[in-house]
């Protein structure tokens, strides 16, 4: 692979780096802006302790592709739009500290839709959204706090941009260290700093002297008498005050920089600015946050403090304003959340991979209950998260300064987070200040943070990440630190249980969906950097072979990072193997030289993997779970599943066997079963490999091909299926609406807790349908104790099935007859929710059940585990429970309900994240190798989108999240997996030395970032028939030319007569 020039490198180089910010004025602290008032309150939906209280009335975010003042900013728009007064616009004045910098975004009040898309089609705009308005309460982990509450909500409110989790809950604590509630706390233990070992290193002389740390929260007060070098204070709230008002950024501050003998803070020395962003009503606005990421960069801060976050990766303005921050160096620690103990409860921007990510623990190095847990749920449905958190830290009862004086308790990995902060504010310092900044950089000190953790003996990788953070360790790491590339984690032990769960619960076999791991790179040698070529896969011995690796990797590592994606497979002569694979991946990461050196930096990555793996197990014992048709928040409204539970209104938890189903997942192992993961559509699979289909909780679409695939491969091919399905009724759905800041409208669910219309559609051949009702309530089945949850009927079964029926209250009927029913306590009435079908001599075997709650841990009331077991049981291996096929409750005739069918909504769009509608049917990079990039193994299949009634059939570009980003160094594409050419990108902006951020679309205009967390596989195994059919073409194309000259001289008078004709 040919490289850019050294010249041509160094030129690309200081185009991006030699420009420096202006020195920051002497500025007074941020005062608020007049009008920016505090807008009316609207009813709104408690979520994970924040209320999010709705758009501030026709008042919009418009984002800009280029750094400049606002002045011009706002000239820009006049220009465009006239008169301000006249055309219904108003600029709105931001008067605080960001306001002497250029920015990338104005505050606008607008009256007109019209407008709205006028403004966004102009060219130097990037885009414009709603301004959000949020609040927070002070974070009370669940086992101190459940405001959960039964019924469901009208109107219920969810603003699609940052949802910030609850901060911490507070335990008083006396001068003797005694926590108010009678626990007591030895003095040894409440001091943080001393369970680190942070005294060693201040008897070195080091204390976070000249590392400026900014901390975003709610403030802190001038004179604390705790801290000795509170450099700065702005105020970016509409409140004119810069004090802390309700303690929690004193105490983030305090364990940080507190020099308070009590509750010392780990890096006294270090230079506090405090970004007072939420109000005493704890509201914060976008605007809020942008401004005050932007004078963070302007003034050149080195460690930023995040102690909130939300599942919205998909907030644009705040994702890439973080991007931004990283590319400049400013080291970013987030807390992970405190949704735990729940999986794919990962908070943004915690879980980006150029964030350090931080999770709680106890002092017993027991995982907190309340920290969230992995995997990312960025890459799923089409691939796998990655490891986070980063580290975990202690959170539960750590002792921090009060918001005047003394000190108290709080817990919660808000907490764990600023532990960590001070821990890398401390590590910042032990660099002599001559070299430190060339240093550190976000990726060197997360090599120095994981490489150096202690790995905990319980908890897993989605638990722990690296594991709890050792100061003394990453000390030594620090001190002799070379900048270079690593891969995280760097070892790969599939054996290792608990740690490497799920994947040391299940070995690998031939045959089977491929295994996905995705690992991070972490590029210490500079922000942007590649893979200089394919990664290499190095056995141990022969036994190696019969594992097949196909790499993805990220084109371009930015910032700072990157991911690896290995898909693993046995070969087919690996059938009856059994043993362990050992051996090692390499590959090489490139980047620019740095100031003053010559030459390309290069680092050779290595990454050591063993796998267990087994014979191939028969076909009875082999589930295959469809992920393809799972839709889950964000990027769409997808609502929970159990409208009992009103603090969580948004189904964002990954629906996957390794996050929120992961106790099923556990259950079915236990059981003798194996579960494969199906990202692609039916076609991509064989059904005589598998007993089982399992769909669980699904909400999108499906291919015609798949309905007559299913159909074929129920019918004749001895494929079992097992359907979970859950509410769907479109009255409650409108009353779930929210507005949303993209399409600045207000919106529904496109569908309920599943897509029942679509789940019908599959299951019209074999004459099921489920119904609209919402059921709840307990019941006895088979001598277990049941509940259902917000789960549906049955509509429509065939004669001959069996069909189970229980006495529920449909609480979400609100029409007059039951209403009158209701009042004369006549509301309870059979319903139909377990049906099983035997068809043909006992070879088609289907179950269905309208609720999958009872197997989703996210808010499980009672599990349904021995249900689903006794289904498998039927469907795989045709073993009957008597119960559950007693003659009593076999079907004489078809059960009907008329008028119970759903339909879908027309005037919801669920093609705007549906893999489906208005996509092409296609294997995607997680299915079986010989099928990537076909339409399946059914060579029929017409690669047609699907389209819904109501919906225009418009083609869709392919997701932002597998757009390719362009080298500003190399001309020549990285990727192993394309020919595709790279271009240098000389139209990229750059202002005050920021690398400036693309848009989601792809925008070339800028340094290109793409979603490097999805990993997306190209089939090159097709390249070399593809340049032979072409060569072949134009070989014959060439001889019929030839042949065609030949006849035209033999013809050269009769064709000149013709054409004087």
């Amino acid at each position: 692979m040919s490289l850019a020039t050294p010249t041509v490198i160094l030129i690309a180089l200081l185009s991006l780096l030699l420009v420096s910010p202006p020195s920051p004025p002497d500025l007074p602290a941020g005062s608020p802006s007049e009008e920016n008032p505090d807008p009316p309150r609207d009813r709104a939906q408690e979520e994970e302790g924040i209320e999010i209280q709705g758009f501030v009335e026709g008042r919009y975010i418009v984002r800009f592709k280029q750094y400049k003042h606002g002045r011009e900013h706002k000239l820009a728009l006049e220009e465009q739009l006239g008169a301000k007064e006249k055309k219904g616009w108003k600029w709105i004045e931001r008067n605080n500290a960001a306001a002497a910098y250029p920015t990338d975004f104005g505050v606008l009040q607008i009256h007109s839709d019209g407008l709205i898309d006028e403004i966004e089609n102009l060219e130097f705009v990037k885009d414009v959204s709603a301004e959000a308005r949020y609040s927070r309460a002070l974070l009370f982990n669940k086992e101190i706090k459940n405001s959960n509450k039964n019924g469901c909500s009208d109107n219920a409110k969810k603003g699609p941009g940052k949802i910030f989790t609850r901060m911490s809950y507070e335990g008083g604590i006396d001068n003797n260290g005694t926590v108010n509630w009678g626990r007591k706390l030895f003095m040894q233990r409440s001091q943080i700093t001393s369970m680190f070992g942070a005294e060693k290193l201040w008897g070195k002389g080091f204390t976070g002297s000249n590392i400026k740390m900014a901390i975003f929260d709610t403030g802190i007060r001038a004179d604390h008498p705790h801290f000795r070098n509170i450099k700065e204070r702005t105020n970016w709230t509409n409140e004119d005050t810069l004090n802390d008002n309700l303690g929690h950024g004193t105490f983030v501050a305090g364990v940080i920089a507190s020099q308070d003998m009590q509750c010392l803070g780990f890096s006294p020395d270090s230079e506090i600015y405090a970004f007072r962003v939420f109000t005493d009503a704890q509201v914060s606005y976008t605007s809020w946050f942008l401004d005050a990421f932007n004078y963070a960069i302007a003034t050149g801060m080195n460690v930023l403090n995040l102690s909130i976050g939300g599942p919205d990766y998909l907030d644009r303005p705040f994702v890439e304003k973080v991007w931004e921050l990283t590319a400049n160096k400013i080291i970013m620690v987030s807390a992970i959340g405190n949704d735990g103990p729940l999986y794919g409860t990962l908070n943004n921007p915690a879980d980006q991979s150029d964030v350090i990510g931080v999770g709680g623990i106890d002092y017993s190095d027991h995982i907190a209950s309340f920290s969230s847990r992995g995997m990312t749920t960025w890459e799923i449905p089409h691939g796998y998260g990655r490891i986070k958190p980063d580290v975990v830290a202690y959170g539960r009862e750590i002792i921090g300064s009060k918001i005047s004086t003394g000190c108290k308790s709080l817990s919660g990995t808000s907490v764990a987070s600023p532990v960590v902060a001070g821990v890398v504010c401390l590590l910042a310092s032990v660099i002599p200040e001559n070299i430190r900044w060339d240093i550190l950089n976000p990726a060197s000190m997360k090599q120095a943070l994981v490489e150096g953790a202690a790995k905990l003996g319980g908890p897993n990788m989605f638990e722990q990440g690296a594991g709890r953070v050792d100061l003394l360790e990453s000390y030594e790491i620090l001190i002799k630190y070379k900048p270079r590339a690593s891969i995280f984690p760097n070892i790969l032990d599939f054996t290792d249980c608990p740690y490497s769960w799920p994947f040391c619960r299940q070995p690998l076999y031939a045959g089977a969906m491929p295994v996905i791991f995705n690992a991070t790179i972490l590029n210490g040698m500079g922000v942007i950097g590649y893979v200089e070529s394919e990664p290499r896969w190095h056995p141990f011995d022969e036994v190696g072979n019969l594992l097949s690796i196909h790499f993805t990797y990220s084109n371009v590592i930015w910032p700072w990072t990157g991911y690896l994606a290995l898909h693993m497979q046995i070969k087919d002569e690996g059938a009856q193997f059994s043993g362990l694979i050992e051996g090692n991946i390499t590959f090489t990461v490139v980047s620019p030289p740095a100031k003053g050196e010559n030459n390309l930096r290069k680092s050779l990555c290595t990454l050591s993997l063993k796998l267990k793996v087994m014979p191939t197990p028969p076909r009875s014992q082999r589930i295959l779970w469809d992920q393809f048709h799972s839709i889950r928040y964000p990027p769409g409204y997808i609502p929970r599943d159990s409208l009992d539970v009103k603090n969580d209104i948004l189904d964002w938890h990954g629906d996957h066997p390794h996050t929120n189903f992961h106790g099923m997942f556990d259950m079915l192992r236990d059981a003798g079963y194996y579960v494969e993961i199906l990202g692609s559509p039916f076609t991509c699979f064989q059904a005589s490999k598998y007993g089982t289909l399992l769909l669980v909780d699904l909400e999108d679409e499906f291919f015609k091909e798949e309905i007559d695939k299913l159909q074929d491969d129920v019918k004749n091919h001895g494929l079992g299926l097992i359907v979970f399905a859950d509410w769907y009724n479109v009255e409650t759905m409108v009353k779930m609406k929210f507005f949303d800041d993209n399409t600045r409208s207000w919106w529904t669910p496109a569908t309920g807790g599943a897509n029942i219309p679509a789940l019908n559609d599959l299951l019209k051949p074999f004459g099921i349908a489920f119904g609209d009702t919402i059921l709840n309530g307990a019941f006895s089945l088979v001598g277990e104790r049941s509940h259902y949850a917000s789960g549906t009927d049955i509509a429509m079964f065939p004669e001959g099935g069996f069909v189970h029926r229980f006495s529920f209250e449909d609480n979400y009927n609100n029409s007059t007859a039951h209403n009158l029913l209701q009042a004369a306590g006549m509301v309870k009435a059979e319903y139909p929710i377990l049906g099983i079908l035997e068809l043909r001599d006992r070879s088609t075997r289907i179950a269905v059940y309208g609720d999958s709650n009872c197997l989703d841990t996210s808010h499980m009331v009672i599990n349904c585990y021995w249900l689903l077991r006794k289904l498998l049981d039927f469907t795989s291996q045709n073993i009957q429970d008597p119960m559950l096929f007693a003659p009593s409750s076999r079907l004489a005739s078809p059960l009907v309900r008329d008028g119970a069918f759903p339909v879908r909504r027309e005037d919801v769009n669920l093609s705007t994240y549906s893999s489906v509608i208005n996509r092409e049917l296609v294997c995607r990079n997680d299915a079986r190798f010989e099928v990537l990039g076909a339409n399946g193994y059914d060579s029929h299949a017409t690669w047609r989108n699907r389209k819904l009634p109501g919906i225009p059939n418009i083609f869709l570009e392919q997701s932002p999240k597998g757009t390719k980003p362009s080298m500003p160094f190399d001309n020549t594409s990285v990727s192993s997996n394309s020919n595709e050419g790279m271009s240098n990108n000389h139209d990229r902006h750059h202002t005050m030395g920021r690398f400036f951020l693309p848009n989601f679309d792809g925008s070339s205009k800028c340094i290109a970032k793409s979603w490097l967390d999805i990993p997306m596989l190209v089939a090159v195994q097709w390249l070399a028939p593809v340049i032979l059919c072409i060569t072949g073409f134009i070989l014959g194309l060439s001889f019929w030319r030839v042949r065609q000259k030949r006849r035209r001289r033999g013809r050269k008078g009769t064709v000149r007569s013709s054409i004087l004709l």
